[in-house]
């Protein structure tokens, strides 16, 4: 099975579609009722409930989700009967396997009802396909050729002597680079408030959109990123962080211990991360989809001109 444990936790949504074809004679059995097996379309409904409750068992590489939601509409049309099946959930993972799963096992009841009334060359399945599918990385995290550029500064004393090797700012760089961020700066620092003051001032200065600091964000004595930065934030966005915390809280009890903050400084974006690896993976998966979303919205509110000369 793929590893979700880093994916975050959305509203999610798949709508899948598919028909039993059949000749005229058969479908005007089922709209009369005719059929000897009972109520096709109810029979296939319920079918369709139980199977995708099940997809978990029968595909190999499915997580086992809580369905929150699910409705299965059977509709008898001209050439046969149509199946439509929505699933939501709030998880990790997308539900489209179970709406389509749904959409199988309810075309296969009705296929097993009506087999009595119809040759079996004459009855055929198809035209299944997933016809929506809302939450997760497809709809939150759009990719364009470019989002921009961000800055990633590493503080740690160890790491800027050459101790030992950066992984966790490091990792934040290669995220933002496969999201679609051109990295403009990778730099490793000292723990030292004023060089990373400067270095922050630099960035921002240099309208990077998004500026991100890795390490002294924990209790040490040397970690002193959040009061170095604390001053150049111009709008306070705490959810960012709040939503890291959280994010972290479900994966170790040592999450809540962050000190971390993000906001806009003049047209960055500036968040403080974690040093640690495991920390800063976690962080920028749980606020990578808003910081799109954020950098769109901004950029877009900023390059049309209003009336008075605002931009």
């Amino acid at each position: 099975m793929q590893d979700i444990t880093l994916k975050p936790t959305t509203l999610r949504s798949a709508t899948a579609e598919g028909m039993l074809f059949l000749p005229p004679e058969t479908v005007a059995m089922v709209r009369k009722g005719e059929v000897k097996k009972g109520d096709v379309a109810e029979c296939a409904r319920i079918a369709g409930l139980m199977g995708l409750k099940k997809t978990w068992e029968l595909l190999p590489h499915c997580h086992p989700l809580a369905v929150l939601d699910a409705s299965i509409d059977v509709s008898t049309r001209d050439d046969g009967v149509h199946v439509s099946a929505k699933v939501r959930t709030i998880a990790s993972t997308g539900v489209e396997m179970e709406a389509l799963t749904a959409v199988n096992i309810a075309l296969l009841c009705a296929y097993d009802m009506l087999k009595p009334h119809a040759p079996a060359e004459a009855m055929r399945m198809g035209d299944i396909k997933l016809a929506e599918k809302k939450g997760g990385k497809t709809q939150y995290q759009r990719r364009k050729a470019s989002l921009g550029r961000a800055a990633v500064i590493v503080l740690s004393d160890t790491v800027a002597a050459g101790k030992k090797p950066d992984t966790a700012g490091a990792s934040v760089r290669d995220g933002l680079e496969r999201a679609g961020f051109d990295i403009a700066a990778y730099e490793l620092l000292p723990d030292e408030p004023a060089q990373l003051r400067e270095r922050v001032q630099h960035w921002v200065a240099e309208s990077a959109d998004v500026v991100i600091t890795v390490g002294g964000t924990g209790l040490g004595p040397r970690d002193r990123t959040v009061e170095a930065l604390a001053g150049l934030i111009d709008t306070d966005l705490p959810g960012f962080m709040e939503s890291a915390r959280a994010f972290g809280q479900a994966r170790t009890p040592y999450a809540m211990l962050s000190r971390g903050i993000a906001g806009i400084a003049g047209s960055s974006f500036v968040a403080t991360f974690p040093g640690s690896r495991k920390g800063a993976e976690e962080t920028l998966a749980a606020v990578l989809p808003a910081l799109v979303h954020l950098v769109e919205v901004y950029r877009a509110r900023h390059s049309v001109t209003h009336e008075g000369g605002y931009q």
